[in-house]
């Protein structure tokens, strides 16, 4: 039986609230999905993969970046919540650090085996998490963001890092693709980045449908994706 929780937890004076799932059959400690949200905040689509995590056997964990309660209602509201942490990757980065030492204090969660999964902004931040020299098992970056922070250069990547993207997401193009490929090799990584044509931004939300922002589902890209994230969690995971 898969357990949904809400979990509270608090960085810098600010009260935030994450998601758990888990099934609660399993009497031993299991691996852990971390997942970090897009630029709205902790929503629905968070924490339904969190629960397709628990799902597959594994703890899923949807962080909370902005506090408890708040969500953006669209892409003005979104930006302004999003834009101070992206004009300060030390603090995203410490705040990030707080929800994984979260999700490590809970009893179900074996600490040595866990993966950061984000989407869209949650890319980026999982790709920080990764950049910080952490001890988890790898990172998957979802139609993520690729821009480096100035306070990591010279860090050896430990985690194996898997990146699926869209060639034609406005948002990423394939100089910043080449960009990160050679950070990621200059810093030690295992790394893989897989790139479907004909794909935007945002392609696993099936809410996505702006042409004009270059944000659209892609029900191939998704599928072809959802298989190769499982294959990634079972190799680093339970390999």
């Amino acid at each position: 039986m898969i357990v949904e929780r809400q979990i509270e937890y608090e960085h810098n004076g600010q009260l935030l609230e994450a998601y758990l799932a888990f099934d609660d059959s399993q009497d031993t400690p299991a691996p852990g999905v971390l997942v970090s949200h897009a630029w709205g905040g902790r929503d629905e689509f968070a924490c339904n993969k969190a629960r397709a995590m628990a799902e597959l056997g594994y703890i899923g964990f949807a962080l909370d970046l902005y506090g408890k309660g708040v969500r953006g209602s669209g892409p003005d509201e979104n930006r302004k919540l999003m834009t101070p942490f992206i004009e300060d990757r030390e603090f995203l980065q410490s705040r990030l650090l707080a929800s994984l030492e979260t999700f490590k204090s809970i009893p179900e969660v074996d600490n040595d085996r866990i993966v950061a999964m984000g989407f869209c902004f949650g890319g980026l931040c999982v790709l920080d998490i990764a950049r910080l020299e952490t001890d988890i098992r790898g990172v998957i970056s979802v139609h993520g963001l690729f821009k480096r922070p100035s306070n990591t250069a010279g860090n050896r990547i430990k985690a194996k890092v898997l990146c699926l993207h869209g060639h034609d997401d406005p948002m990423v193009p394939p100089d910043s693709v080449l960009a990160l490929e050679k950070e990621l090799t200059a810093a030690g990584a295992d790394w893989q980045i897989h790139v479907y044509g004909n794909t935007m931004h945002a392609f696993t939300n099936p809410k996505a449908n702006d042409p004009d922002r270059g944000t659209v589902y892609q029900k191939d890209a998704d599928r072809r994706s959802w298989f190769t994230i499982q294959g990634f969690l079972d190799e680093v995971l339970r390999g």
